[in-house]
């Protein structure tokens, strides 16, 4: 069974420059709040870490906790969720997607999502 989000429980961080969520974080937010009524989501917008433009949405980490991933293996769940976000925002998909899926069953209100490592590449490096 299917439960709504109590707005305590879901968190929405963005680490963007500007401290605010933008229409590509606020579009990954909506569809998959809309697609997976999850029982907890973060989504962090890590484009500040790389060299992209100010205000960038380019990069991403995701940790949704759903029931529907019950008897999904992790790499459908990963898809799942990467089709979800591809089909909404079709032409603004972010380059960078990280995706940490989870049952309720494997999440519990201390997990901590990892931050990434600090960006190895591109231009101007």
């Amino acid at each position: 069974m299917l439960r709504s989000i109590p707005l305590h429980l879901t968190k929405r961080m963005s680490t963007a420059a500007v401290g605010k969520p933008g229409p590509v974080e606020e579009a990954i937010v909506a569809t998959l709040k809309d697609n997976l009524q999850p029982l907890h989501l973060e989504v962090v917008n890590e484009s500040y870490m790389h060299n992209v433009p100010k205000n960038a949405e380019t990069h991403f980490k995701v940790l949704v906790v759903s029931d529907k991933f019950n008897e999904l293996p992790l790499i459908k769940r990963h898809r799942l969720v990467n089709n979800i976000v591809k089909e909404k925002l079709a032409d603004l998909f972010p380059h960078a997607l990280s995706i940490d899926a989870k049952t309720p069953k494997q999440w519990s209100p201390d997990y901590n999502l990892e931050p990434s490592p600090n960006c190895r590449g591109g231009f101007g490096k």
